[in-house]
């Protein structure tokens, strides 16, 4: 009878040890981090957390990278793929969330003051003023790249984003084109569809300029990344001003799509945001 308590108590005593090492190593969890899906996003998310040290990447992948070029994993970070726009909404439900400064704008966050690292030089990912191939030339989207590239809206860029968008334009216009005959666009409609910040909140500056000069800006509010190109390549609409020339590039090879960037107007850093972690001291 000693003899059977004895191997029960050893038995309870190995369970229990195994109890406790299980529990050790559920603990150890994996750091999962919400990045955008679509392939341009993904390797500019990828590539702000090789620069921030967190992973090392081929230095052949470039703008083209993707989880299959990550050569050190140290940290053993996982990706939650999420269309871009709604990564701000999956942030609650993981570690951290990489997230477009228009994306992150929106749903309330500071870029500057909230992200926990945020890109330095984005040049590659300017974004753009977008229209059908063979229409670059025509006079009202002349006005309206004109009216774009101008001071004022320089200026509302300067002082309404607190450096979470960056003015790019170079040389500024004072709102026109001296090569366009205004008075002949007298009465003409310009439909621009754009994401609602900041590009929608610009592009009312861009309508008061033109109005000056009797042309209406129509802008089309779009909150995903798709359709506002359909509807530029269709006809449906003039322009669209909301992307960067690497997604460009991307959906017109995806989609036979022929588009083409006209001007650079602003870049958005994309930036690392804490979810169920606040600090960075999980990835440390």
């Amino acid at each position: 009878m000693k003899k059977l308590i004895s191997v029960l108590a050893a038995s309870a005593l190995l369970v229990s040890s195994a109890a406790l090492f299980s529990g050790c190593s559920s603990s150890s969890k994996n750091i999962e981090i919400a990045i955008p899906n679509d392939t341009t996003n993904e390797a500019r998310a990828l590539l702000l957390l090789d620069d921030l040290g967190y992973i090392k990447l081929d230095p052949n992948a470039g703008i083209t990278a993707t989880p299959a070029d990550i050569t050190e994993n140290p940290k053993n970070i996982s990706f939650k793929e999420v269309e871009a726009a709604q990564v701000p909404n999956v942030r609650q439900d993981v570690d951290y969330a990489i997230i477009n400064s228009n994306y992150a704008i929106e749903a309330g966050l500071n870029p500057v003051q909230e992200s926990l690292g945020i890109e330095g030089s984005a040049s590659a990912y300017g974004n753009v003023l977008v229209v059908k191939e063979g229409n670059e030339n025509e006079p009202k989207i002349l006005a309206l790249k004109a009216a774009l590239e101008s001071q004022q809206v320089v200026d509302y860029i300067n002082s309404n984003y607190d450096g979470a968008v960056v003015s790019v334009v170079e040389n500024p216009t004072d709102g026109y084109s001296a090569d366009i005959d205004y008075s002949k666009l007298k009465g003409e409609k310009i439909t621009v569809a754009a994401s609602p910040t900041p590009h929608a909140e610009i592009l009312s500056i861009v309508a008061d300029i033109l109005k000056a000069k009797d042309i209406t800006v129509d802008i089309k509010e779009y909150t995903d990344y798709v359709q506002p190109n359909n509807v530029v390549d269709s006809g449906e609409i003039d322009a669209n001003y909301f992307q960067h020339v690497p997604y460009l590039d991307d959906f017109n090879a995806e989609n036979g799509t022929k588009l083409t960037a006209i001007s650079t107007i602003h870049v958005e850093p994309l930036g690392l945001y804490g979810g169920k972690q606040t600090t960075l001291d999980a990835l440390k």
